[in-house]
């Protein structure tokens, strides 16, 4: 277990170090520095070449990066927005903060754009893989009132992979293949997504990613390789396009399980009644006209 440096060596730290863009770095590497817009809006991207090298270093860099604000304003630093640093340790793989009470003042959207900032910065880093946040050694809630654990990267999605808008808690139902790929299993899955984009495809790009490991006895439904051409609803239809590689079977998983699993999945959306599958913008013959309904004939559930 690493303790790294608290208030003191962080302010020592800033005091040394460079303007986070400026100078001349020692090294090539390349990070991303996630800062909140001034609107509060959104998380915005500023490329950082690391000047440290050892892993202590490297961290106590990108958090001064996170606390700098620019001279002209251009946009917040996520670590100077009124609350203070109390202590940062690393310990196999996850990274803990604690910051001092102030930090409960940030309003609820801007608390989780200061998040998604935070973590998305310091998971970068190779001994770094999930960050948790303290306020004075206690458990942090979010807005819901739920505990916010161990954050990943995966957690918080970029929309275009250029910035983060504002982000929204969200609980959905993905259906799931069984292990021998003839039945589906719905499983919930909680993860913040961009408001900027529809929360149907957010469904089909969970589907696509695979069953999370959390619950085991699930299995992809849909090949991996697919990607979405578009995903729009209409009067209850939810038009899912998707290019070839929807109609190649993996894991001996059929075609029709494959429809199903993002069939089921969207009619639990309540804006959702039907489904209608495109691939490259056209109904495969083998589909029919009609678009589907919820299917419950191939759900089961996990063998207890």
């Amino acid at each position: 277990m690493k303790k790294l440096f608290g208030v003191l060596g962080c302010i020592l730290f800033l005091a040394g170090l460079t303007a986070c863009s400026d100078g001349e770095p020692q090294g090539a590497d390349i990070y991303q520095i996630y800062t909140v817009s001034n609107s509060e809006t959104k998380v915005e991207v500023h490329p950082h070449k690391m000047f440290a090298v050892e892993e202590e270093a490297m961290l106590n860099e990108l958090v001064g990066c996170l606390s700098t604000s620019p001279d002209k304003l251009e946009y917040k630093a996520p670590l100077a927005m009124g609350f203070e640093i109390l202590s940062l340790d690393v310990s196999d793989g996850k990274l803990s903060i604690d910051v001092d009470s102030a930090y409960l003042n940030l309003p609820a959207t801007t608390e989780v754009l200061v998040r998604a900032a935070i973590v998305r910065t310091l998971t970068q880093l190779p001994n770094v893989r999930y960050v948790g946040i303290t306020v004075e050694g206690n458990q942090l809630f979010d807005n819901a009132g739920d505990v916010v654990g161990l954050m990943s990267a995966d957690l918080f999605i970029d929309n275009d992979g250029n910035e983060i808008n504002t982000y929204e808690l969200t609980r959905v139902r993905l259906y799931f293949a069984n292990a021998e790929g003839d039945k589906l299993i719905g499983a919930y899955r909680e993860k913040y997504y961009s408001t900027n984009i529809p929360k149907e495809r957010f469904v089909v790009e969970e589907l696509i990613a695979g069953p999370s490991g959390k619950v085991e006895g699930l299995y992809p439904s849909i090949n991996p390789e697919v990607k979405i051409v578009s995903v729009t609803t209409q009067d209850g239809v939810c038009y899912v396009n998707l290019d070839s590689s929807f109609l190649t079977v993996v894991n001996n998983v059929s075609t029709e399980l494959s429809i199903y699993s993002i069939v089921n999945s969207l009619v639990e959306l309540s804006n959702v009644n039907r489904v209608q599958i495109l691939v490259n913008g056209e109904v495969p013959a083998s589909f029919g006209s009609s678009a589907f309904e919820r299917n419950l004939d191939y759900v089961t559930t996990l063998e207890q």
